[in-house]
């Protein structure tokens, strides 16, 4: 069996998944005027500056302290309710094509996105992928975020449970695909025979034309009802 993984951000929405909820969290009284603010602030300079461990590190602990005490029920609930509304209108055309090409040839799909699995297993049922790798908060007895973390779906942990995945379902990686936009996923991309890089960084675009990966651009958004009838 082949595989095709996606990369979630910017490789298959045109925005951070985490960004986009902000509204709907703060709607339902998750979130403050001010973390919201400071959130997008820090994802405005995550994405201009790079996206060096260091400082995905420093964001990741900051996401961990913002949803601490949550119920994880509650916000799987507003990501359900509000996915139309958030998400779905800002999905590349270009990735559906492939995503369909791809089931279209028999592989399975497959979404690895560092963004938490409440809000990626829901978008991955809208787009009617095969398995879903997230990063897990943990949860406490009470149903309530405990500011720690059960899987951090980022950087070598991904190709790490992609392998994982392939054991489990007998997948070749070696004839797999793969396809993001960061450098993060560098462990991703190598972990399969055929790597794409698409809408790269900069320090993905330079490693891209070392390694002679195939490179795609992504630069249309549609509305998933309306692509899907």
């Amino acid at each position: 069996m082949e595989a095709a993984f996606f990369d979630l951000d910017k490789t298959v929405i045109a925005k951070s998944s985490v960004l986009a909820f902000g509204r709907p969290f703060y709607r339902e009284g998750l979130l403050s005027r001010r973390a919201i603010v400071k959130s997008a602030y820090a994802q405005v300079i995550f994405m201009l500056v790079g996206a060096d461990e260091s400082k995905v590190e420093k964001l990741r602990v900051a996401m961990l302290q913002l949803i601490r005490g949550w119920n994880q029920y509650h916000v799987a609930e507003i990501v359900r309710e509000t996915m139309n509304e958030v998400v779905t209108p800002i999905i590349f055309k270009e990735a559906l094509d492939l995503i369909a090409e791809h089931h279209a040839a028999g592989r399975l799909v497959v979404i690895v996105s560092s963004a938490p699995e409440e809000v990626v297993w829901p978008l991955g049922e809208h787009l009617g992928v095969d398995e879903v790798i997230a990063t897990r908060a943990e949860v406490g007895d009470d149903g309530a975020y405990t500011g720690e973390l059960a899987f951090y779906s980022f950087g070598p942990h991904k190709a790490e449970a992609m392998r994982a995945l392939a054991r489990e379902h007998g997948i070749d990686l070696d004839a797999s695909y793969a396809y993001s936009d960061s450098v993060t996923d560098e462990p991703m991309l190598r972990a399969v025979g055929h790597p794409v890089v698409v809408n790269p960084d900069r320090d993905l675009a330079r490693l891209a034309r070392a390694e002679d990966w195939e490179v795609r651009n992504f630069a249309k958004p549609v509305r998933l009802r309306d692509r899907m009838g």
